[in-house]
């Protein structure tokens, strides 16, 4: 039978033994203890607004709405006027064309401007509705704004019209709504 010696051959001379390297299962052990420990220091705190129990038992103040949806209900052809004035303020340049009203749930409205000369016009457009108003501005050949707009938020549009046209400002709501827009030229 063949004989096991306990040590190895001895090492040319100049030459070192190679250290050890860790074992991988003790290594990630090993990490998992430490990384435990650091966590076990933590502790997450912060500050709600509240005052603490040993403060006293003050109640939370009452949450603060930002939008009041009935504040988007439709006005009557009585407040018009004052609601087209505060969602589209006043303009610099010629007003071309501008028109508002009330629009019954499921009602389409068309309005065409007269001829437009070549040039640049900015449109705003403005709603009043629970529901979003659809806007859609076209010329004879071409559709420049088709526009479903979140009533309270109003939008202005830089249009470019190439050739003399005509505009054709379409508007439809789904439930009753306020709807104004503007053209002018820039």
């Amino acid at each position: 039978m063949p004989s096991v010696r306990g040590t190895s051959a001895p090492l040319p001379e100049g030459t070192a033994r190679a250290p050890l390297a860790p074992k991988p299962a003790a290594a990630v052990a090993l990490g998992l203890v430490l990384a435990a420990g650091a966590l076990t220091g933590c502790e997450y705190t912060y500050d709600d607004g509240r005052t603490s129990s040993a403060q006293g038992t003050a109640a939370a103040p009452a949450p603060a709405f930002t939008r009041d949806p009935l504040q988007q209900d439709p006005v009557g052809e009585a407040d018009l006027g004052d609601w087209e004035s505060r969602a589209l303020p006043g303009t610099t340049g010629p007003v071309v064309e501008d028109d508002a009203g009330l629009l019954a749930a499921a009602e389409v409205r068309t309005v065409r401007s007269p001829v437009l000369e070549t040039g640049t016009y900015m449109l705003a457009i403005a709603c009043r509705s629970q529901r979003r108003v659809t806007f859609t501005v076209s010329t004879e050949t071409l559709t420049l704004v088709d526009l479903g707009l979140r009533c309270g938020v109003n939008r202005q549009n830089v249009i470019y019209l190439s050739t003399d046209s005509v505009l054709t400002v379409r508007v439809e709501a789904r439930t009753a709504a306020n709807y104004a827009f503007r053209v002018q030229r820039l």
